[in-house]
């Protein structure tokens, strides 16, 4: 995908999913990302991924149940049917503690991998078990672009939302993994972040973002220390910033890491307080 710079692809957000440490879905984190309330980090429930059948449900672990948890999250607003949409999920550090478990497996005596554990260790697991729960046949993209995840996906889902002028979900979403994978993995914190993103305005819209690429300006960071502590502990809340404009209502510029020596510079306009 190319893009020269100066080509601003502009995109609408119709729902919004979200869950981390103190920042228990879009609803309930608004007044917190608005600097209207104090940012608590706390204990999160594990999410669930209800919309699995049991036996899925059963099979995968907490990094997809997140991911098809705050999914789900970012299209209950619009009512959009989730088996039509087009799919962007990005991931950073991969299903880490089923990768952990395969090095174990394989550093024992008895090597035999379960398939149900190596079709989990895959880069697109989420990808799989939310076309199983949605029933959708729509092109799903999977990638990862280390910290700069979360902007990788989101250039991706703008791109093929102007592109084909259909909504597209973006899911970028990253759980920390065990150690010792730990100590060469910099993520520290759950967090899941998904955007319902259109090509155009709807009844169900929260604001538009222009997005264009850069070559220089530092990250948008928070002031409050705790959210810029989750910010850069998960690859996934690098995209936190813009949650915060469209929740305190105001027109923002939101520059994001993407790639080494380029950036993602975000105009950024809420429709009145989300």
């Amino acid at each position: 995908m190319y893009i020269p710079s100066g080509a601003v692809v502009k995109a609408w957000i119709d729902g919004i999913g979200l869950l981390a440490p103190g920042l228990p879905g879009w609803r309930a984190a608004r007044a917190v990302l608005a600097g209207d309330a104090r940012y608590e980090p706390g204990e999160i429930a594990r999410p669930t991924a209800e919309i699995l059948p049991p036996a899925e449900r059963r099979r995968c672990g907490d990094l997809v149940k997140l991911a098809l948890h705050v999914g789900t999250e970012a299209l209950a607003p619009s009512r959009a049917r989730a088996e039509e949409l087009a799919t962007v999920f990005t991931c950073a550090t991969g299903g880490g503690e089923v990768l952990h478990q395969i090095c174990e497996t394989l550093a024992g005596t008895a090597r035999d991998v379960s398939p149900t554990r190596f079709h989990n260790s895959v880069h697109n697991a989420a990808a799989g078990y939310w076309s199983i729960a949605t029933g959708a046949r729509t092109p799903s993209t999977s990638l990862c672009a280390d910290q700069g995840s979360f902007a990788a996906g989101l250039l991706e889902a703008v791109v093929q939302a102007a592109a084909e002028q259909s909504q597209v979900l973006l899911v970028a979403y990253d759980v920390p993994p065990p150690p010792p994978l730990a100590a060469v993995v910099p993520c520290t914190a759950l967090c899941g972040l998904a955007l319902l993103l259109a090509p155009g305005r709807g009844a169900a819209s929260l604001g538009e973002i222009e997005v264009d690429l850069a070559r220089a300006g530092e990250e948008t960071t928070f002031a409050d220390p705790g959210l810029e502590q989750l910010r850069t502990g998960n690859a996934a809340a690098r995209g936190l910033p813009i949650l915060a404009a469209l929740a305190a209502g105001r027109d923002a510029q939101v520059t994001l890491e993407w790639l080494p020596g380029l950036r993602l510079a975000l105009a950024a306009k809420p429709y009145g307080a989300a």
